[in-house]
């Protein structure tokens, strides 16, 4: 059972992981005995990870990112795209290029680092990918429409990702938090009016924490998984269920 579970020496590569719940994911799995890069603008504070400096929003900066990865960890077995940001404000008013922005962080790049890692993974017949999307990849939300928009698009891009790899031995799921506690909810919870609204929707009465979700990441990227293809695997305190 333990085997089941186990990610040790598993070659990861996570986008996003100098922070919040990247750093988090990063953390957890290198401590379950993973070889961890991670791909960021700034370094992550723990020395023991590979730090891959890259913008993920700019296409020439992605280029040959998973390359670069296979050469600092040997290969590639998992990519974890977690890499985000947010930008709130009326529809009304939102800013394209804010949009734009998001939308390719969260989404372009998201298929663009699949198809680079896909080069190694396919001819081999094994490979694990892992989106983290949200709960808003099921909800619209309030001032967020690009944000809403791209973790929408996550989840209909892991399905459609899975049904071309899953008979090729590559496993493509995500996994959606809810409101969690980590700098970009940190405005939205000291919100008088919003913060407290959003805490009494929470069946689990709390935020959650950056490594509860790294028993979700830690499953999908294991054995454990194996038949497990274009899910998304809900992580919320129970956000949803209300």
């Amino acid at each position: 059972m333990t085997d089941l579970f186990s990610v040790e020496g598993r070659a990861i590569l996570v986008t996003g992981g100098s922070r919040g719940l990247g750093l988090a994911i990063a953390q957890g799995l290198s401590s379950a005995g993973a070889k961890v890069a991670v791909a960021a603008r700034t370094a992550p504070p723990v020395e023991t990870l590979c730090f891959l400096p890259c913008d993920l929003i700019a296409a020439d900066a992605r280029a040959g990112l998973v390359d670069r990865a296979v050469a600092a960890l040997g290969t590639i077995d998992v990519l974890v795209h977690c890499a985000g940001q947010q930008h709130r404000q009326p529809a009304a008013d939102y800013p394209l290029d804010a949009f734009e922005a998001i939308y390719q962080l969260h989404v372009v790049a998201g298929m663009d680092l699949c198809q680079q890692a896909a080069r190694y993974m396919l001819p081999r017949g094994s490979g694990k990918i892992i989106f983290v999307s949200s709960v808003l990849g099921f909800q619209g939300g309030i001032t967020v429409p690009a944000y809403s928009a791209a973790k929408h698009a996550m989840v209909g891009l892991v399905r459609a990702l899975a049904n071309e790899w899953a008979s090729r031995g590559v496993n493509v799921n995500a996994i959606a938090p809810g409101y969690m506690n980590t700098e970009m909810v940190a405005p939205l919870m000291n919100d008088p009016e919003r913060g407290p609204a959003i805490l009494s929707r929470i069946p689990a009465g709390r935020l959650g924490e950056p490594d509860e979700l790294v028993g979700a990441v830690i499953f999908l990227a294991s054995a454990a998984s194996s038949y497990v293809h274009g899910h998304t695997l809900v992580v919320d305190g129970g956000w949803l269920s209300r």
